[in-house]
């Protein structure tokens, strides 16, 4: 791609699992890439260090706390400012961790809302001025449980119900220049800390396609949905082996 052409997109947890491969993907179809992340500065450097020797100045990390106000319209304008322009947003970064009703309190109900849906309003609302001028478009990453609960995780489930909403309200407002759509993973990739829910032979044995997807499956519907999909908005795909059909 030529230099004044090249896109850029910025992809919030972009250091690890899902959002590491994401950020692979549209790397190697010639996106450059602000590289958020929170707390894995190691992971984040090393994964822009890499990117980097494939492609000079391709790739910036940048550290916030999404549970700042104040950092969401930064993030945005440093990422914008970077490369003069900006073309996507994916909103990947989530915090997921159970919340059994009788032990919710005020934090957990801050934080999950606020990693999974506050910031993701406010860092689209920040970037949709970048994003008209591009004819850009965001992509947010949601979860099957918003469309049917999982038991023990209330918060975490309401929230991302919450951001699934969001994603067709924004489509709306957003329109005509911007377009705005969501990806629900399934079985991808199994909780780094397992707890006493659903364990992974029990999901998968509700898969049709009877085994887990990979990150990069996501990281193709991402870049599907940000660069071959001009007229698709308001839309939520599951990527889940058909695990929706049954939960």
């Amino acid at each position: 791609m030529d230099e004044k052409t090249t896109p850029a997109a910025l992809v919030t947890g972009g250091a690890r699992r899902i959002g590491a491969e994401i950020v692979r993907g549209l790397h190697a179809a010639g996106w450059r890439v602000v590289l958020h992340y929170h707390r894995s500065a190691t992971e984040a450097e090393s994964l822009a260090a890499a990117l980097n020797a494939l492609r000079t100045d391709s790739v910036l990390a940048l550290q916030a706390d999404l549970d700042d106000p104040a950092a969401l319209a930064a993030l945005v304008e440093t990422a914008a400012r970077r490369w003069g322009r900006l073309d996507g947003l994916v909103n990947n970064a989530s915090s997921f961790y159970p919340t059994p009703l009788g032990n919710i309190t005020e934090t957990d109900w801050t934080h999950l809302l606020g990693s999974n849906l506050k910031a993701p309003l406010f860092l689209a609302q920040a970037a949709a001025p970048h994003l008209r001028r591009r004819g850009g478009a965001i992509v947010n990453l949601i979860d099957v449980y918003a469309e049917r609960p999982l038991k023990g995780y209330p918060v975490y489930s309401v929230a991302k119900a919450g951001l699934a909403a969001l994603t067709r309200s924004l489509a709306v407002e957003f329109a005509p220049e911007v377009r705005v759509n969501g990806v629900s993973p399934g079985a991808i990739l199994w909780p780094e800390q397992q707890d006493d829910g659903p364990q992974p032979a029990d999901i998968l044995a509700k898969v049709p396609l009877a085994r887990p997807g990979t990150p990069g499956d996501i990281a193709r519907t991402v870049r599907f949905l940000l660069e071959e999909a001009p007229y698709v908005t308001g839309q939520i795909l599951a990527v889940d082996g058909g695990r929706s059909v049954f939960i």
